[in-house]
């Protein structure tokens, strides 16, 4: 296993790219299933998530080939229906298979991903929605089959606008039978960037960004090139980290408008954002305030960036509010971050930050992905030496983290 060391950072300057979105390249990779021929996307994201997806098409049938900074897919005779257990087990997109593979092969089988109970409300709108659409279902001892001879579009409303439920009814009606309209849809830039996708393949798709999107089904897709939107959560977390250490920093390749929760709490803070069209750059003071947030689904603040600013709220001037409404254990970082001297109490599904003047580096874990991101964050600010263990949660959102970290300055260093 790996792990980070991280030492204090005084100041962190200099711009740094953004990779291509993992959280709308694993939807985009699996709909390439539906193409004929071979599709191409570019500013794809070399992550462990990414390989994982890709390791499963290759299982199925498919294939999944880099050329540089390109990978090739196509899907032209599947030869099992199986997912593999090893694979999709390691992450949650994997889920997003189960369309593909209804509409290419017409049966799935497909063990739980990620270690994630039947009862969590993400699967449960997944299944939902197939069900809608005429596949039928069948839980079994810790996998899920599918199976469908067609599906026929219908009027599905989702209980919560779930990104992953919208993006997998999308991908199963766009080649069903009539039209499908998605009620309380998901209006996160990474459904528009797949409903793009779709479209340039033949698709017809009205509404995507909206909460009502309408799918008139079509009989074939063909293969097309595509190029990954920015991830706005790294863009996020590296201008959290740059305002951590009181830094002048800019952030490159990105999309501001999929930021602008962000960019507002910074502002509220008193820290200097300046937006270009493809650019944010941050100037932040030796002093900031505190701010209060509450995760929402898009437009609002972002889950994903929650754990971040939880680090960075323990270091402000004052005392903060956090609210996480969108996962309901999504505080497994704070333990750790409370090791360092972070001031924070927990209740319920909100924390009380006291900002503190130091944090100390210690020896601490990374749960999960973007908790995992936090404790490197508050290392970047902490006295002494931070060590972060199980940084293969970190790595799977995060391509290059810490040599992008380095390039602005940062003392961080991956050992075996």
């Amino acid at each position: 296993m790996s792990k980070y060391i991280v030492r204090k950072a005084e100041r962190l300057c200099g711009a740094v790219k953004i990779s291509g979105s993992k959280n709308s390249a694993l939807p985009i990779i699996a709909a390439s299933m539906l193409a004929e021929g071979e599709t191409v996307l570019y500013n794809v994201p070399r992550l462990t998530d990414i390989e994982n997806m890709c390791g499963i098409i290759r299982c199925l049938g498919g294939s999944c080939q880099w050329s540089n900074d390109e990978l090739h897919i196509s899907f032209r005779k599947p030869k099992t229906y199986i997912a593999p257990y090893e694979l999709v087990t390691k992450f949650r997109a994997s889920f997003l298979l189960i369309a593909p593979m209804l509409i290419r092969v017409g049966k799935v089988q497909i063990p739980l991903p990620g270690g994630c109970p039947i009862g969590a409300r993400p699967i449960d709108l997944h299944l939902k929605g197939f069900t809608a659409l005429g596949a039928k279902i069948t839980q079994g001892h810790g996998f899920i089959e599918a199976k469908a001879r067609k599906l026929c579009g219908t009027r599905i409303y989702l209980d919560f606008p779930s990104v992953g439920a919208t993006e997998n009814i999308m991908i199963a009606s766009v080649m069903a039978e009539g039209e499908t309209v998605i009620e309380n849809a998901a209006t996160e830039p990474e459904i528009s960037d797949l409903a793009d996708f779709l479209v340039k393949m033949g698709g017809k798709i009205q509404g995507a960004g909206t909460d009502r999107i309408v799918i008139e089904g079509v009989s074939r897709l063909k293969a097309v090139s595509h190029k990954i939107i920015p991830d706005r959560i790294e863009a996020g977390t590296y201008l959290t980290a740059g305002v951590m250490c009181r830094s002048d920093i800019t952030v490159e390749d990105v999309i501001p408008e999929h930021i602008k929760p962000v960019m507002a709490k910074f502002s509220e803070m008193g820290i200097e954002v300046f937006e270009n069209e493809n650019s944010v750059r941050i100037i932040s003071p030796s002093k900031f305030r505190h701010t209060d947030i509450k995760t929402l689904p898009f437009p609002g603040f972002p889950t994903d960036m929650q754990s971040q600013f939880t680090a960075l709220m323990s270091v402000a001037e004052g005392t903060s509010l956090i609210v996480e409404t969108v996962f309901e254990n999504r505080f497994l970082h704070i333990p750790e971050l409370s090791r360092m001297g972070a001031k924070i109490k927990v209740d319920g599904r909100t924390a009380i930050v006291d900002g503190t003047k130091t944090l100390t580096g210690a020896k601490v874990k990374a749960s999960d992905l973007r908790g995992g991101a936090s404790l490197v964050l508050a290392g970047l600010v902490a006295e002494g030496e931070t060590e972060i263990d199980c940084i293969e949660h970190i790595e799977r959102g995060y391509e290059n983290f810490g040599e992008k970290l380095r390039s602005l300055g940062a003392d961080i260093i991956k050992i075996q």
